[in-house]
């Protein structure tokens, strides 16, 4: 799964977590990667595939500063997407979707 070339100076500036199941099939996927390369302060993310989402998301989550919803779906798991969606909203960790 691609990550953006700045993921790993995690202590100078926040990292996004993208929740979905990347596909480079998925022209979304793509512009999502794209787009967030053109953010005038190199913005740090990694993808999080849903069915890595399980019972207790807290874990897995909460080292990110904020979540984007991946667009593209089926996901492989609904319910880790869901599960990301609750766990943001309810710790007020920022989050957007498409």
């Amino acid at each position: 799964m691609p990550e953006s070339e700045h993921a790993d100076d995690r202590s100078r500036s926040a990292v996004i977590g993208i929740v979905g199941d990347y596909s480079p099939s998925y022209s979304t996927h793509r512009m999502t990667i794209d787009a967030l390369g053109h953010v005038p302060s190199p913005l740090p993310f990694e993808w999080v595939p849903t069915a890595t989402l399980k019972e207790d998301v807290s874990e897995r989550l909460s080292r990110y500063a904020g979540l984007l919803i991946a667009p593209g779906s089926p996901y492989v798991s609904m319910d880790g997407a869901l599960r990301a969606i609750r766990f943001a909203r309810e710790r007020r960790v920022p989050l957007t979707g498409t």
